[in-house]
């Protein structure tokens, strides 16, 4: 049997490796809270990061449902021109203090809904600025269980959990993630609540792009992993039916 030239047989193998990174793309298009991490007790401004993983249609509205296990106080939205955005409150079981103040209903959700002639099209994303606190102090996360719908009537809800130990589900909630307050800072204050787009300490920006720069380095060394597997398995392919060849003749 004739084998493959080595040229034709190196193409096939960068054409399966350019296949697997394509596929490895789309597995990081989630709505997420950006920036992912804030401190216990303070207030902080964050975007809801929305991308649009449809090809054919674009997203309209966005819901996202705050916990009322752990209630916030204070959220407030940034205007976002082309949008209108809703806010629902709910009364809460057991009030929580505030600044020496009881507060006896909170936040539940937020909706954004596009106007006329607006949308999230194919291949965009879209931020939705919010302004939260006081966090609270006795969980070291805060989960946003998140509807998006699309034009065409489709939903795609970003309401799973992640659990530790296991893979992290298609469609996983967003998730802030609470950090210790630094020592000597009383209130644990990341951002006042008319802070940017990022407002927050330095050392809790870093951390977030230390965690975002961990999980970019870890799905491409996954990537380059299996596209170094597509091309041994091709060489390998390669020597032998150069064996084979040589041994027949």
């Amino acid at each position: 049997m004739r084998s493959l030239p080595a040229r034709r047989l190196a193409a096939v193998a960068l054409t399966a490796a350019a296949s697997v990174v394509a596929l490895a793309g789309p597995a990081s298009a989630h709505v997420t809270v950006n920036p992912g991490a804030a401190a216990q007790g303070g207030y902080t401004a964050v975007d809801f990061r929305v991308p649009n993983e449809s090809d054919t249609a674009g997203t309209v509205k966005l819901e996202v449902n705050l916990p009322l296990d752990h209630p916030l106080a204070s959220v407030r939205t940034l205007p976002l021109p082309g949008w209108t955005a809703a806010v629902e409150k709910a009364k809460l079981d057991k009030p929580i203090k505030v600044h020496g103040n009881d507060v006896t209903e909170a936040v539940s959700k937020i909706t954004w809904t596009a106007d006329a002639g607006t949308k999230i099209a194919p291949g965009q994303f879209q931020e939705f600025r919010v302004s939260l606190g006081p966090l609270p102090t006795d969980t070291d996360n805060l989960v946003f269980k998140t509807l998006q719908t699309y034009d065409n009537g489709d939903i795609a809800r970003w309401i799973d959990e992640t659990k530790d130990g296991q893979p992290e589900p298609a469609k996983p909630a967003p998730v802030l993630k609470l950090t210790k307050a630094a020592e000597g800072d009383g209130h644990g204050v990341t951002a006042s609540p008319a802070a940017g787009a990022h407002g927050g300490s330095s050392d809790q920006a870093a951390a977030a792009g230390d965690a975002k720069s961990s999980d970019s380095t870890a799905r491409t060394l996954g990537v380059v992993g299996i596209v170094v597997g597509v091309i041994g398995t091709a060489v390998g392919v390669l020597g032998l039916r150069r064996k084979s060849g040589n041994t027949a003749s």
